[in-house]
């Protein structure tokens, strides 16, 4: 009988007498604790309890499987996965014994039991020395996420342990819970990402027992890289004698470094590069994302790696990259909280030369040109929520509009020509399939920028999520977008599909209509969007549908076409028994990692879904010789298979990175269903309140058709 089964028989058990449960230890006697050793090198504490101890907590597997979205701010409809203390407290003591510090040989003799079934248990992807963590980082992480320079040898076999996280005998002291711990903060945190990508010999990576485990390895990984980057920062003076700290300089960590062609001073920079990632899609903890960031951006600023030489040295590469990937975090902290950036995109101080890939050597300075133009375009969605809500001049927001598809047009025409280095056939170097997916990478994010630019032209914002992703509008029903009678009934306010039927605002002192809607990061109504002068736009309401259908459509192609992680094995015994996809597709086992442009998945989303309501609804009734969306029988079916890339894209995100189930959540939902369902609603009724009558309705049918893997 599995532990999950027993646990719920024994919670029902005592729910049916009215009583909480509660674990109590047993009083016979066991095997003496061992003393503990001395502080660890790391400089972590220790902590109160072991982690078996912990499930005493009452009702424990709601508070940790029982997640749910925290969308108050902006983000990108992310789960959090902070708990309260009691429940953090089950994973603190994963490596470490009951009480004291301890030493790495302390901590490797002392085991831990954890509770998993006897047959199938749940593992988690650790390894056993510095260089299978780095060839596992060419694996699974380089190909989205090029921090460092090339291999300098070719890419091993993968070598997970094969049963770490367990203990088949529990009383011998020989066996350890974690086998090897990584010397550096940059193997510490690449450890926490590969931690998450599912163990190749674990037969149900989706079971609530190796999530769980998946996420408690993880975090450890997580503080144990912090606080390495915390102690090698750390001054001998300031403890010793701090009168002489001023003078000292930065000390320089005394151990080999993890890449012949990396120093050893950058380490800590990538880590925390790293680092932000993992608190964006694992966590989903905006704050912690853009301070891990920005103390990235102190660090390399204080190196002075923004005003690097063009001299070329064997660590130009990686200094080079550790400075533009800095950046690019920073950058995306930004996009992804729809917040102005911290930093000036285009300082004339950042003079570092871009990196270079050998089979693409435009690639890099396309990459950030992309990220610039999303900066841009999120930046003009803060000005334009700004502008309805203030009701301000608009002539200005006509001129940004302008000169920002102007400005993305040529990036995205660059990043659509082939490189000027001729790829050879077959390729299979992994620096070049890097390369391939950077330039797909950047397809997606300048699509995404001219979503931005182009959205509210198209579709007035009329939002179609319950919740709040990214920057786009959600639907607050209940809030301005119902209106309650004195019987207390409520009329279901309607999302306007042209500027000319949105009613006039009411004069100042008067209720706004009931046929509003808002969106919770600016307030603005649309209804307030009537003295907007539709003729003023620079681009024609046809014209900006054309470049949203455009964008979208490319967004969903290069999530279908981006390359998944290929690692191979030399172990029989390491074979998934997992069942493949219905394509057969053993790539598409492991997960992709590093999502920092997830957020572009849900704008194309919007857009696909938003053309096919148009298609189908709005412009059935008058076929303007020009409209971009006649034909609409094909273009359905091209809107309906872009949707299935998309959710197929975040699906496979989130097999790994729990806090992007907020989007699976939403797109795993039937397209089929959902969108006859609501054109047959429309047609039924005199007016087009559109999803925000059917939002609940919409999200049952699609689960339905798409139920979640």
């Amino acid at each position: 009988m599995s532990v999950k089964l027993l646990n719920a028989i024994i919670f029902n058990q005592c729910a049916s007498k009215g009583k909480e449960c509660s674990y109590l230890p047993s009083k016979r006697g066991g095997p003496r604790k061992k003393k503990v050793g001395q502080s660890s090198s790391l400089g972590m504490e220790s902590h109160d309890k072991t982690w078996a101890s912990t499930f005493h907590h009452p009702r424990l597997h709601e508070a940790v499987f029982d997640q749910f979205d925290s969308l108050a701010v902006p983000g990108a409809g992310l789960r959090h996965l902070d708990f309260s203390p009691e429940v953090q407290s089950m994973f603190e003591d994963l490596m470490v014994p009951a009480s004291g510090d301890v030493s790495r040989s302390a901590l490797a003799a002392e085991p831990v039991s954890i509770h998993v079934s006897n047959q199938d248990p749940s593992r988690v992807r650790v390894y056993g020395n510095e260089h299978d963590i780095l060839n596992g980082y060419y694996i699974f992480i380089h190909l989205y996420f090029p921090i460092f320079p090339p291999a300098c040898s070719s890419i091993m076999v993968d070598h997970p342990l094969a049963s770490p996280g367990k203990s088949s005998n529990p009383k011998s002291t020989s066996e350890t819970p974690l086998g090897y711990i990584p010397k550096s903060p940059i193997t510490l945190a690449i450890s926490a990402i590969l931690a998450l990508v599912p163990h190749p010999n674990d037969s149900n990576p989706s079971s609530p027992e190796s999530v769980l485990l998946r996420r408690s390895y993880a975090q450890w990984f997580s503080r144990a890289a912090l606080e390495s980057v915390e102690v090698e920062s750390e001054l001998v003076e300031s403890v010793a004698n701090p009168s002489q700290a001023l003078l000292s300089e930065q000390p320089v960590p005394k151990r080999s470094p993890l890449h012949p062609h990396v120093p050893v001073e950058l380490e800590s920079i990538l880590a925390l590069l790293i680092l932000s990632v993992y608190e964006y899609a694992q966590r989903g903890n905006l704050v912690k994302m853009r301070h891990r960031a920005g103390q990235a951006y102190v660090t390399a600023m204080n190196m002075s790696l923004h005003a690097l030489p063009l001299e070329e040295d064997v660590y130009a590469e990686a200094k080079r990259r550790a400075w533009w990937m800095t950046y690019y975090c920073v950058c995306q902290g930004s996009i992804v909280s729809t917040t102005p950036p911290t930093i000036i995109p285009n300082d004339p101080r950042f003079v570092t030369p871009y990196p270079r890939f050998a089979s693409d050597p435009e690639g890099w300075s396309i990459l950030m040109r992309a990220q610039h133009a999303l900066i841009a375009g999120t930046q003009f969605i803060i000005d334009l929520n700004q502008a309805l809500k203030a009701r301000s001049n608009m002539s200005y927001i006509y001129e940004r509009m302008r000169k920002l598809d102007a400005w993305i047009r040529p990036v995205l025409a660059h990043a659509n020509t082939p490189p000027s280095v001729s790829p050879l056939d077959g390729i299979t170097d992994s620096e070049a399939i890097t390369a391939q997916s950077i330039r797909k990478i950047c397809l997606i994010k300048l699509s995404s920028a001219h979503i931005k630019t182009h959205r509210f032209r198209a579709f007035l914002d009329i939002p179609i999520f319950i919740k709040k992703h990214c920057d786009l509008t959600c639907a607050s029903i209940g809030y301005l977008g119902t209106e309650a009678d004195a019987q207390g009934s409520s009329k279901i306010c309607c999302a306007y599909t042209n500027l000319h039927e949105i009613p006039i605002a009411p004069p100042s002192g008067q209720s706004p209509s009931s046929c509003s809607t808002t969106s919770d990061i600016s307030g603005v109504t649309t209804s307030s969007s009537i003295w907007v002068n539709e003729d003023a736009f620079p681009f024609t309401n046809h014209e900006s549908t054309e470049i949203c259908l455009n964008a979208a459509l490319t967004i969903a192609h290069m999530f279908r076409t981006l390359p998944y992680p290929n690692p191979t094995y030399d172990n029989k015994d390491l074979i998934s028994s997992r069942p493949r996809s219905p394509s057969d597709d053993p790539t598409s086992i492991f997960p992709r990692t590093m999502p920092s442009f997830a957020c572009c998945a849900m704008q194309s989303s919007y857009a696909m879904l938003m053309l096919y309501y148009k298609s189908r609804v709005v412009d059935q009734t008058s076929n303007t010789e020009g409209n971009p969306l006649n034909g609409s029988e094909e273009l359905a079916d091209e809107l309906q298979y872009g949707l299935e890339c998309v959710i197929a894209a975040v699906r496979n995100y989130s097999e790994a990175f729990e806090a992007l189930s907020g989007m699976r959540g939403w797109l795993t939902l039937s397209m089929e269903n959902s969108l006859s369902h609501i054109c047959a609603y429309v047609l039924k009724t005199s007016n087009h309140c559109l999803f925000s009558v059917l939002l609940d309705e919409i999200e049952g049918a699609f689960m339905t058709a798409f139920p979640q893997p």
